[in-house]
């Protein structure tokens, strides 16, 4: 076993940096933005705009906008979209709602139960932080199914919709992760590892002076944000669309895959790191297991890869309109 403990070595490596010359900046400042963008006052209360949720509302309209071209183009599907354009509108406000309650109730119950048993009056204070993707992900699953079903629309094709429109969204959540200084890397000696400010951030055990860490919130932003999209717009435009399933699959596996291999750079959440357990693994050992996250990514890696063998498997919807 001794490329897992080669890899604990370096994952928990501080006091190990490699000596630079005192003319060289061998790690990256974090930058000065505010995670507020403005803030006013309004009948005594101080309401400030913040870019996470600046993130969360733009993604949500990019991604609103992206199904309705998809629902505007027949050709696209084979045959008819699965929806009307002007059905989208209604289906947002859905996706709103399971964003926001099943992002907020993933992270209560996967990642600090605890507490919020304890303390299930924090459960709607939302504005202190506190989501989980995975949670957001089957909130918006449920929502999309009751929204089909209430309407009479084929769930598989509009999810292949949703699949599309859904990285640009991730990216920026990403984005603003970063510029709130919050769900950072482990440390690093990488000349890249960005100096984040506050104290948590900067316990780093066997690290002197400042500690930088890998910017995992911009790995992430890259894998399942960018790239993802990318992947994503080239299948539509080689005609993914008239296979139901195949871009649900390659979102589902591509989000898992890249986010289970950030992990390996992301600092694990507070509540699962002890002294035995620097890594915060919730199965396995102290020097080789998986985190939560990667816990949670894993079932999507195997369902996508169940919708994709299944969308590969079937014939491709023939296309019966004119471009």
């Amino acid at each position: 076993m001794a490329f897992p403990q080669r890899l604990f070595n370096r994952l928990t490596a501080g006091a190990d940096r490699l000596a630079c010359p005192e003319d060289e900046e061998p790690m990256i400042p974090f930058p000065q933005i505010s995670p507020e963008i403005f803030t006013i006052q309004l009948f005594g209360m101080e309401l400030a705009l913040r870019w996470y949720a600046l993130a969360y509302l733009v993604g949500l309209l990019i991604g609103w906008r992206i199904v309705v071209a998809l629902m505007r183009r027949p050709a696209l599907w084979g045959d008819a979209p699965p929806m009307r354009p002007e059905q989208v509108e209604d289906l947002l406000t859905w996706i709103i709602l399971g964003v926001v309650l099943g992002g907020r109730l993933g992270f209560v119950l996967f990642y600090e139960p605890a507490y919020y048993l304890a303390n299930p009056s924090q459960i709607p204070v939302l504005w202190k932080g506190g989501m989980s993707f995975h949670g957001g992900f089957l909130g918006v699953v449920l929502a999309s199914w009751w929204f089909c079903r209430r309407h009479g629309i084929n769930l598989l094709r509009l999810s292949d919709a949703l699949a599309v429109a859904t990285p640009i969204g991730l990216g920026l959540g990403r984005i603003a992760n970063f510029i709130n200084a919050e769900l950072w890397g482990r440390p690093t000696d990488a000349p890249w590892g960005v100096i984040f400010p506050g104290a948590a951030a900067q316990d780093c055990p066997g690290v002197e002076g400042l500690c930088a860490r890998h910017p995992s919130q911009l790995y992430e932003a890259g894998l399942e944000g960018v790239l993802l999209a990318l992947i994503l717009f080239a299948l539509v435009r080689a005609g993914g669309l008239r296979r139901p399933g195949q871009a649900l699959g390659i979102f589902l596996m591509g989000y898992g895959l890249s986010r289970f291999v950030v992990e390996f750079f992301r600092q694990a959440d507070a509540q699962f790191i002890t002294p035995d357990n620097p890594l915060g693994h919730v199965l396995g050992g102290p020097v080789w297991g998986i985190t939560m996250g990667q816990l949670l990514s894993l079932p999507m890696v195997l369902v996508g890869l169940v919708f994709l063998i299944r969308a590969r498997r079937r014939p491709a919807v023939a296309s019966q309109i004119a471009a």
